[in-house]
């Protein structure tokens, strides 16, 4: 067999000289050229003749064409199993090429927008990789992209609820996410100091990378956002999300705002109003984030467990979920994001570490409620995100360090 390293007595002898059915030495054979056994066979069908009017001279002359036939077809009727399986391998190298044009078609049709942000800390030059995930509403000037399409935003035309430092270890066993809540006061470029999320409102996608680069002091080298409705299509794709809602809230905001302790599965509209929902949740905008993790860690546990990324319809819905509600950078390429995801194929929800940026107190100006920042803690933590080494702030802090609790702790 190819590839074995060693002669072996199967090896096919493709060539017609070197085969067992060879006509003779050294004389190749053409089937389908002219006087060949084909050739022949057809010719005589051509004239008439008749099996019963043929001489003991024609027959044998049959007998030698029938010896003659081709060496490759007499080999595959000898080795029938291996031809078979090779004719499997060719089946599948055909699907794998299929599939891989279909991954990069999905993944073209990913809108991608300039982000022309100024006054940028270094980018880590030790493997490591930070992006900002944003959760964005498309509101009513169209989506995000074309919103940019003509190069300038127009202020007020989308807002982002969510804000979220996902750091990627050199090593890529690891993801830290650092949630930044929305109502955080900071200073917006052009703007004094206002809330962090209204830094996506006024300048879109490139102001919310510049406004939290300065707050966090890292580098985002990706950006990734994701339309609202992308967390009702992604528990929709994976059959329903399972959570566990640790006590009744109301949120007042209209039918479906109720939840009963329990689990419950998250589908459609129900898994969008799960990740929105703050009102009547007892820690407001805090409560509503470690919602938003509890999502994202069942999300990816309940995605590995069901066997989705090797269920080719699950994995068809899953994609087709994601690429349909995304907008990155321009500088994210197809190749960039199908080697990031080969780069995290082993990681679990246990190799997930949620945090939330810390604050010092809550206050109104005229910003309006506003969630004043611990700055020195701050910069401990994404200190400690840069150096790969989340768990020692954890550590550090203990329950006071903002980290997601257990399944059954989150309201």
């Amino acid at each position: 067999m190819p590839g074995t390293g060693r002669p072996s007595s199967a090896e096919p002898d493709l060539s017609p000289s070197g085969a067992d059915d060879a006509p003779g030495p050294g004389r190749e054979v053409d089937p389908w050229a002219e006087g060949g056994p084909i050739s022949r066979r057809s010719s005589s069908h051509r004239s008439g003749r008749s099996r019963s009017g043929r001489s003991r001279s024609g027959r044998s002359r049959s007998r030698r064409s029938r010896s003659r036939r081709t060496p490759a077809r007499s080999w595959m009727r000898r080795h029938k199993a291996l031809t078979a399986f090779l004719a499997l391998v060719g089946i599948i190298l055909v699907a794998v090429v299929g599939a891989a044009w279909w991954l990069n078609t999905q993944l073209g049709s990913i809108p991608r927008v300039e982000i022309d942000a100024t006054n940028r800390p270094a980018a880590p030059t030790d493997g490591s990789m930070n992006l900002l995930l944003a959760g964005a509403d498309n509101g009513d000037a169209g989506t995000i992209a074309q919103e940019l399409a003509d190069g300038s935003w127009t202020p007020g035309s989308h807002r982002s609820d969510t804000l979220i430092v996902l750091h990627l270890t050199a090593d890529r066993k690891h993801a830290y996410l650092v949630s930044i809540p929305r109502d955080t006061y900071v200073p917006v470029s052009g703007h004094g100091e206002q809330k962090i999320n209204a830094a996506f409102s006024y300048g879109g996608p490139s102001l919310a990378v510049q406004t939290v680069e300065q707050f966090t002091g890292l580098r985002m080298q990706h950006t990734a956002i994701i339309d609202w409705t992308g967390f009702r299509d992604l528990a929709t794709a994976l059959g329903g999300v399972q959570v566990y809602i640790s006590e009744a809230t109301s949120s007042q905001q209209g039918a479906g705002g109720e939840w009963k302790p329990g689990y419950t599965t998250l589908k459609g509209d129900r898994a969008l109003r799960y990740v929105r929902t703050r009102y009547g949740l007892k820690n407001g905008d805090y409560d509503r984030i470690q919602r938003q993790q509890n999502f994202l860690r069942a999300a990816l546990s309940q995605s590995a467990s069901r066997g989705t990324l090797t269920d080719p319809v699950r994995f068809r819905n899953l994609l087709r979920a994601i690429t349909g509600n995304l907008t990155v950078d321009s500088g994210l390429t197809n190749g960039d994001i199908r080697r990031l995801a080969w780069s995290l194929r082993g990681l679990r929800a246990d190799d997930l570490s949620f945090v939330t940026a810390p604050m010092k107190r809550f206050a109104t100006n005229a910003a309006g409620a506003v969630i004043i920042p611990d700055v020195a803690r701050t910069k401990e933590l994404f200190g400690d995100v840069r150096a790969d080494r989340l768990d020692a702030y954890i550590e550090k802090y203990g329950a006071d360090a903002g980290t997601l609790n257990p399944e059954k702790g989150v309201r």
